[in-house]
């Protein structure tokens, strides 16, 4: 569940950069969302070809590692068709930043998998790579904590004062201590129940993390997080990924009248 939420808040962040870099509406910085975009492809297609070499090796059956691999490459090729499409009206920027994530996530799938599967190449470097995966995932939590609670004012749109500056205000000034008692009658923009969630979630997450989603057993219980309930947990967190980015483009073309 955690790791769908993550995937959100990534989505709001990633449209967030981007409409901000745009807004400014200055060469450099048109050039900047496009230097990065670029530097995110690379490194996804550097990525990709990197988990090739480590994840199917010559001589062995990996099919599976073949399939994930080739599936997240054409997923950042959608993304890029779908983004600069003239009815989409998208941009680069999180078609970029999510190939990047999702190879991310393929890569930490594919780490994931038994020391002694044959197609796992990292298997001589097998406490070193849990150790790095696990730190990448709790660091990917910690900020996505701290994102959170960024965001959670803005996030409560329920609890936001009315939109009308004069809405609320009597027609005669109050004095000192009846407006004091006003303002903090005044509900907050801060969602404490949001912030809570997200924390809750992000908790019970590293505790599975932390188990290797409890199913550790032998050898394979001696390293933290390996095993196939994780790869499969990484790999349909992938999948999700795209289709939620896809629908972020998608959604306002199937309907226009809702806002998105």
């Amino acid at each position: 569940m955690f790791l769908l939420v993550q995937v959100v808040l990534l989505l709001d962040f990633v449209h967030r950069w981007n409409d901000t870099w745009v807004g400014y509406d200055e060469q450099f910085w048109y050039v900047a969302l496009f230097v990065v975009s670029l530097v995110c492809y690379v490194a996804s297609f550097v990525f990709s070809g990197v988990l090739f070499h480590f994840f199917t090796p010559s001589g062995q059956d990996c099919g599976i590692n073949t399939f994930f691999i080739t599936m997240t490459l054409l997923l950042a090729f959608v993304f890029a068709i779908v983004a600069l499409h003239p009815a989409v009206n998208g941009s680069i920027l999180p078609a970029s930043v999510i190939s990047l994530y999702c190879t991310y996530l393929c890569y930490s799938a594919l780490s994931s998998e038994p020391r002694d599967y044959e197609c796992n190449g990292l298997h001589k470097h097998s406490k070193a790579v849990s150790t790095g995966t696990l730190t990448l995932g709790l660091l990917t939590t910690v900020l996505s904590v701290v994102y959170s609670a960024v965001r959670a004012g803005s996030s409560a749109t329920v609890l936001s004062p009315p939109s009308s500056p004069r809405a609320g205000k009597p027609l005669l000034p109050l004095d000192g201590k009846e407006e004091v008692e006003n303002e903090k009658a005044k509900p907050v923009t801060y969602s404490y129940a949001f912030f809570h969630l997200i924390f809750s979630l992000a908790s019970m997450y590293s505790a599975m993390l932390l188990t290797g989603w409890s199913t550790s057993v032998g050898e394979t219980g001696k390293l933290v997080d390996v095993g196939w309930p994780s790869v499969w947990v990484r790999i349909v967190t992938c999948w999700a990924t795209a289709l939620l980015y896809l629908w972020s483009l998608m959604a306002p073309i199937m309907f226009p009248e809702r806002e998105f």
